[in-house]
């Protein structure tokens, strides 16, 4: 079978019994992100075929923090389809390996067909704080960037928070994040956590995506990147995080069975 095809099958598999599989660099290699792409492209072909929505973007390890957990160097994108937009209750039913992160989340007011920065800005329409719930289909987190890559950059759900702020009233880089698990400080950080900036981020993804001829379009939701650590989440655990102006948002996560 072609590697590449037999890569997505084995990452369509885990997600659908909920048994985490293997890493497939044996499958695609560790190095040729291109290849990584190919196996995502076509796994997110199954599901457009089976009805889902594409509703926007997610860059991934974007953080050093994060980065480090993973043992990573370098960002990734993946697709958010409509069915991973959670309301703050999550079920774990869907989840394999979930690990929460704080981010800021953009939607697009426009197009974005030009990756200049002011380009990129003038394209928000607005943000809002959001928690990304990261998945992975490989069993312990046992991954390289292929690996993510191919895997939807380790996508789950994502909820989004309900103080929608203009780039006029805040600055992205600025924001102060903390999050709590079961009431517990268990992450803190900042926008410059986020490749420096959360828009250098959205900056990244918009000019990838061009080069990918996909442009990032209007009401395009983009999460951003995590601002601090990634936290273990598990059944009947509370994830709330607090992001600057942007406030709170919250999941909990309701128990398989």
């Amino acid at each position: 079978m072609n590697p590449v095809i037999a890569a997505a099958d084995r990452l369509e598999q885990a997600a659908r019994t909920g048994v985490p599989c293997e890493p497939v660099t044996d499958l695609i290699g560790g190095t040729d992100i291109g290849v990584a792409y190919t196996v995502q492209s076509i796994l997110t072909a199954r599901r457009l075929a089976g009805g889902a929505r594409i509703v926007g973007r997610k860059i991934g390890l974007t953080s050093a923090a994060v980065q480090r957990q993973v043992g990573v160097d370098r960002p990734d994108f993946g697709v958010l389809f409509d069915d991973m937009l959670c309301g703050p209750s999550v079920s774990m039913e869907r989840l394999l390996q979930p690990k929460a992160e704080a981010e800021v989340a953009f939607v697009l007011a426009a197009d974005i067909v030009d990756a200049d920065p002011v380009a990129v800005a003038a394209a928000v329409g607005h943000a809002v704080a959001a928690i990304e719930v990261v998945d992975s289909r490989i069993a312990g987190w046992r991954i390289g960037i292929t690996d993510t890559v191919a895997d939807n950059a380790s996508s789950g759900v994502f909820v989004l928070g309900d103080i929608p702020l203009r780039l006029e009233e805040f600055t992205p880089a600025d924001v102060p994040m903390r999050m709590y698990h079961n009431g517990a400080l268990a992450s803190e950080g900042d926008g410059r956590a986020c490749l420096g900036d959360p828009l250098n981020a959205l900056t990244w993804l918009a000019r990838t995506a061009l080069e990918l001829h996909a442009p990032l379009r209007r009401g395009d939701i983009v999460l951003s990147g995590a601002l601090g650590p990634m936290v273990a989440v598990g059944d009947g655990d509370r994830i709330e995080a607090e992001i600057g102006p942007l406030g709170r948002v919250s999941a909990t996560f309701t128990k398989k069975g």
